[in-house]
């Protein structure tokens, strides 16, 4: 099996061992790239016999550049290498992924990526971990995008030239919309692919990683919004009516209707009451699910503001950073 693995991480200490523990000698090669880690991560990952790349922090970090520079090292160790495997540090592989995934790539030749079933490890330890295990629970079969974790044929990331170094976020969408553009394909196996530890454990970690989603959807359309890939248009729209439309007008109509204007203010319970109507999930993920979808347009606006100021006033963002 010629796969190789690119994991990515910083100061991730015992999930880190974990993930490479799950890696169990399969692939060909592993790279480990740290981003600056304190915690004796590189040293950690030497001593499991991992090529580390130590990443020059004085160069904007981002996760894609991360897996950019892992992914032009292994080439380096392995020039033969076929497919790639993405992992985070705080994931840890399903046994059998990685066949499962070389083979399918190995008989569908017109596929670039695929991916598989991501879970939260710990879904109970918070709401917010529960909200990350629904969130990952995306459709099977062909789809438009896959997340970070993801087995890439080499030949076809290298055609696109990689990931965009510069994206805080969303960068894996945005490398799908070009290798759809030329002409390959994305699909997701209904196959356990790894259990991702999330830690999100407070509110505040909730908002900023909302926040980020929502910058990545505002850089998403000014990158790749015209037709016909209309790439973040939709959830942008969205954003910005539910975090920005609705209270303009209603905190408008207040000098005319008075204090009925707020009324209208109801539209967000009833989305909520909708929403988790129509959930798939038990009574309490939907409700929950169903509150913060309606809760995060507001960090995602916000997110879309900070885009929007960095693009046309005050230059580039640095990490959004949530853990």
């Amino acid at each position: 099996m010629n796969v190789g693995v690119v994991v990515i991480g910083r100061n991730e200490g015992e999930r880190l061992k974990k993930c490479l523990d799950s890696l169990g000698g399969i692939a060909k090669r592993i790279v480990y790239v740290d981003s600056g880690s304190t915690d004796g991560s590189r040293e950690m990952a030497r001593e499991m016999g991992v090529e580390v790349v130590g990443l020059d922090m004085r160069v904007p970090f981002t996760a894609a550049r991360a897996r950019n520079e892992g992914f032009r090292h292994l080439r380096k160790l392995a020039a033969g290498v076929t497919y790639v495997q993405f992992v985070d540090g705080d994931c840890e592989l399903a046994g059998g992924w990685l066949e499962n995934a070389a083979t399918f790539l190995d008989d569908h030749q017109d596929v670039a990526v695929v991916g598989g079933r991501l879970r939260e490890k710990y879904p109970t330890r918070s709401i917010y971990n529960m909200l990350c295990d629904i969130e990952w629970d995306t459709p099977i079969g062909e789809v438009k995008a896959c997340g970070g974790i993801a087995m890439m044929r080499v030949g076809a990331f290298e055609r696109v030239q990689g990931y965009r170094d510069d994206l805080i976020a969303g960068e894996e969408p945005e490398l799908c919309v070009r290798l759809r553009a030329s002409g390959w394909r994305i699909w997701r196996l209904d196959k356990e692919m790894a259990l991702h530890d999330a830690a999100i454990t407070r509110f505040s970690q909730w908002w900023t990683r909302t926040l980020r989603a929502g910058y990545a959807f505002a850089q998403g359309a000014d990158l790749h919004g015209a037709s016909p890939e209309h790439h973040c248009v939709r959830e942008s729209c969205s954003i910005w009516f539910w975090g920005m439309g609705i209270p303009v007008v209603v905190f408008g109509l207040v000098p005319w209707w008075g204090n009925w204007a707020l009324v209208l203010l109801l539209v967000y319970p009833l989305q909520i009451v909708r929403l988790a109507v129509r959930g798939r999930y038990s009574p309490r993920e939907n409700w929950w699910r169903a509150v913060f979808l309606v809760l995060g347009k507001f960090p995602e606006m916000f997110g879309q503001v900070k885009y929007l100021f960095h693009r046309h006033v005050g230059g580039k963002s640095g990490l959004i950073e949530y853990k």
